[in-house]
């Protein structure tokens, strides 16, 4: 008989960092596929989300940032995804924070960049929803900061 599995929650924290109606991605190779991703990465005990999205958004790209708020907490549940066996001990939970540079936008390049990243890249907004940005549940939302850069905070539940 196989033991259940016990997934162990990871938290986390991610930047939209916006400078002049662009949003700063990571470029990477994941699964085999060229997608982009949000900057930022796993909290440390005893560090704030705050702070952790400080911490990995210098070491990925090189910036320092002003955390403004909180734009939405996601959960991700990886055996309730594509990939339900392979997945089925992950279980993140992301804050989503919305950060302004604070040191050069223009001057990029992290000291311990993510194994998957390939590169950085200041995206302009509308064309985010077209992009293989992951997690999907987050293209349109970040789209629709240019319209609407007070949009409420939210909890965006388990997505993929």
């Amino acid at each position: 008989m196989t033991e259940p599995v016990t997934p162990k929650i990871r938290t986390s924290a991610k930047a939209v960092i916006l400078h002049n109606g662009h949003v700063l991605l990571m470029r990477a190779n994941w699964d085999d596929q060229d997608c982009y991703f949000l900057p930022g990465g796993g909290q440390h005990p005893g560090e704030t989300l705050g702070d952790a999205v400080r911490r990995e958004v210098d070491e990925e790209t090189g910036l320092t940032v002003t955390v403004e708020r909180l734009l939405w907490l996601r959960e991700y549940i990886g055996a309730h995804h594509d990939h339900p066996v392979r997945e089925a001990t992950t279980h993140r939970i992301e804050a989503i924070f919305l950060c302004t540079p604070t040191s050069d936008p223009d001057q990029l390049g992290g000291h311990a960049e993510d194994e998957v990243q390939t590169g950085l890249e200041w995206v302009p907004l509308g064309k985010v929803p077209a992009l293989s940005l992951l997690p999907r549940a987050i293209r349109q939302p970040i789209a629709s900061l240019a319209e609407a850069p007070a949009a409420p905070d939210s909890y965006l539940g388990d997505v993929a």
